[in-house]
């Protein structure tokens, strides 16, 4: 190792030597991966923890052992590279020479005269997976998490030989699977589709995994046991990989610069000598680590990883209030989700209530028939799913929220009607009881404006579908007080979604961009765009979706919706298309049909201006809108900075990492600059060094 990998951060992860006796008296070598904290703190390989794992191999193949084995500290194998120390790396040399080491060090696993096998006792994502597929044999526990290879989620590749080992090991369909497919999908492994794939070749229950290992190691050695592998159809490489192209290109466009490059490694590995092979991976490597989609894609990591554990402006968590019973106000599909979701998490009696009988069995009989899915599925056993459904409750009459901690109101957006709940719910309930609305647009502070205790007013802006999307915006009205607040946070915590603080603002973080953004592909529309042209106009970008899905997936009626309070808020900034409300009142799901081609039903409703936009000038007319917008909304106060607009973009609007959410990418491409005069970010944190 040199002096310019050196990461004076690192967590070193230590790679600890014994040696164990076998039954039959010989011995084995076991390296444990351990950087001497608990699981919470994940074993990482940065430049020391290569170091002493390059030390312990190499004493333990001097000892001349029955066999090598690596294996990591309770729940952690390891979980790859410490990305820490990227930001560090200031010239591409120092980039190529982090992939070297790597591979210098895992290669030794491969080459070594004496047996080695990987123990996969838990969690093992990255480099963790790659020197375990240096190893010649591999074990998985059935009870270890996160088994993947991430990278090109997050601007990079598989640098120390994932690209070039995997698919020879199991194939280039399923290899494409786990180094393409599963990382843009937020997908990991199960330890049970590891074995099934060939990439563990045994698979033990976690009570007694490491002697059930060694046995099986020593069994291996030994020829009691012998291991097969798949013959490797090399004939069908080629027209998967086109194939995989294709729906990369389909979805993403070509704007992922890593998963381009993974495409090109895993096509390498089909004919190149390792050798070749790990070198253009660390040619690749270097390239991404020195370019600005990694760097972007870290910060945004960085951002999920860290920043959404600490919220910023979160009061103390000791003023937050038990929360043992809580209320729905309706009993429709959103708050059904939400009643399955804080029964699930929360473990407390939840009570819906709606207009008649009739509503309220079919939200509570909604919540039993998902929690029996779960069960079905396998993710539930009866006895919970029991306790479940004995939680969820219904009831025509707000009394019963009587002795609830906390009412969640998740009735149809209107002002008016949201008051008139409010003004039933605080006669029943206790004085310190937490009124929350799960409203999308409307003012939190206006809500509450009426009622003798404001301040245990607060939003609770949920997405949908809530079981799924990470994102929780916590808004805080004019008079909400901090205990009140720190509720929210715990429930937040507990309900294991990412909080962010918003100032109470029409449609605060991500409805308040993605209309601006909407409403600029929509007003293209009303100007005579053609519909095909305005929805691929950000293509370039690698969005999740293109904007015509989004809406359909929004529903027209929800964003005419907001568009109208935004427009009523902003009206030289927000406008309210003429077109969508015609597609609303005929209700058409959107301006496509479902193979999202323009619905000619929909055209035929159409009024058009003759002032169409090119695709180019539709796409700046988009960034453009959005940095002013953001501008606006941190000059506003909405969040404490543009982290937190990041933050919000990525978990509850899917921005990509690859441009860091949104502010990176508009200070990459100088839109920030050119609109509001300045940057978002400074130079350095989200792109590559003067870059």
């Amino acid at each position: 190792m040199t002096a310019a990998l050196t990461n004076p951060n690192e967590v070193v992860t230590k790679a600890l030597l014994r040696f164990v006796t076998l039954p039959g008296r010989e011995r084995a070598a076991v390296i444990t991966l351990d950087n001497g904290f608990d699981h919470t703190k994940p074993n990482s390989f940065g430049p020391g923890g290569l170091a002493s794992l390059e030390a312990a191999i190499d004493e333990a193949v001097a000892a001349s052992p029955k066999f090598i084995a690596l294996t990591g500290k309770p729940y952690i194998f390891c979980v790859g590279a410490d990305i820490t120390g990227m930001p560090l790396l200031t010239a591409r040399e120092q980039a190529v020479e982090l992939g070297r080491y790597g591979h210098r060090v895992f290669k030794k696993f491969k080459d070594s005269p004496v047996p080695t096998f990987a123990f996969i006792n838990g969690a093992a994502m990255g480099g963790g997976l790659e020197v375990a597929l240096h190893c010649h044999y591999r074990t998985v526990s059935s009870g270890a998490a996160a088994l993947a290879l991430p990278e090109v989620a997050i601007g990079l590749v598989p640098g120390w030989g994932g690209t070039q080992l995997l698919p020879n090991l199991i194939g280039i369909a399923p290899a494409a699977q786990v180094i393409l497919q599963n990382p843009l999908t937020q997908k990991q492994l199960k330890p049970a589709q590891a074995h099934e794939f060939g990439i563990a070749d045994a698979i033990f229950e976690p009570a007694d995994y490491l002697e059930r290992s060694l046995e099986w190691a020593a069994g291996v050695v030994d020829g009691t046991i012998t291991v097969t592998r798949p013959e490797i159809d090399r004939d069908m490489w080629d027209g998967v990989l086109y194939f995989a192209k294709a729906q990369l290109d389909e979805r993403l466009h070509g704007a992922v610069h890593s998963a381009n490059k993974a495409l090109e490694l895993l096509a390498l590995a089909k004919d190149a000598s390792f050798e070749d092979g790990t070198a253009a991976e660390d040619a690749a490597l270097a390239d991404l680590i020195m370019g600005d989609q990694a760097r972007a894609s870290l910060y945004a990591f960085d951002l999920v990883q860290r920043r959404a554990k600490r919220p910023a402006g979160a009061p103390d968590r000791n003023l937050a209030r038990d929360v043992t019973k809580v209320g729905i106000v309706g009993a429709g599909l959103m708050a059904s989700q939400l009643a399955l979701l804080f029964v699930r998490r929360l473990e407390v009696p939840v009570i819906l209530t709606d207009l008649d009988r009739e509503r309220v069995d079919k939200g509570v009989g909604y919540v039993h028939a998902e929690i029996e899915k779960l069960v079905s599925k396998g993710r539930l056993d009866a006895g919970r799913a029991a306790k479940y459904k004995g939680l969820i409750g219904g009831s025509v009459d707000k009394a019963a929220f009587a002795d609830a901690d906390l009412v969640l109101e998740a009735v149809f957006e209107d002002l008016k009607v949201k008051k008139q709940v409010w003004a039933e719910v605080e006669a029943i309930v206790r004085d310190d009881c937490v009124l929350a609305t799960n409203t999308s647009s409307l003012s939190v502070t206006d809500m509450a404006a009426d009622l003798a205790h404001p301040e245990r007013v607060v939003g609770l802006h949920f997405f949908n579908p809530v079981a799924m999307m990470p994102l929780l915006e916590i808004v805080r009205a004019d008079r909400t007080d901090d205990a009140t607040l720190a509720t929210a946070f715990a429930v937040g915590k507990a309900l294991k979604k990412s909080s962010v603080l918003v100032k109470d603002a029409p449609a605060f973080v991500v409805n308040r961009l993605l209309t601006r953004f909407l409403g600029v592909v929509t007003g293209a529309v009303d100007n005579g765009t053609p519909i095909d042209v305005a929805d691929s106009a950000l293509d370039p970008l690698g969005l999740p979706m293109r904007p015509m899905a989004l809406l359909t997936m929004v529903g027209p009626a929800v964003a005419h919706h907001v568009a109208e309070t935004l427009h009523h808020a902003f009206p030289d900034r927000f406008g309210v298309s003429a077109n969508l409300a015609k597609v609303v009142g005929a209700g058409k799901r959107g301006f496509t049909d479902k193979e999202g081609n323009p619905d000619p039903e929909v055209l035929a409703l159409l009024e058009v201006g003759d002032s169409p936009s090119t695709a180019e000038e539709l796409r700046e007319q988009a960034t453009s809108a959005l940095a002013q917008e953001i501008r606006l909304m941190l000059d506003e106060g909405v969040v404490a900075d543009a982290r937190d607009i990041d933050l919000c973009m990525i978990l509850g609007a899917g921005w990509p990492f690859h441009l860091g959410g949104v502010t990176p990418y508009l200070d990459r491409e100088g839109i920030s600059e050119k609109v509001t005069g300045a940057r978002f970010l400074a130079e350095g944190v989200a792109n590559a060094p003067n870059g």
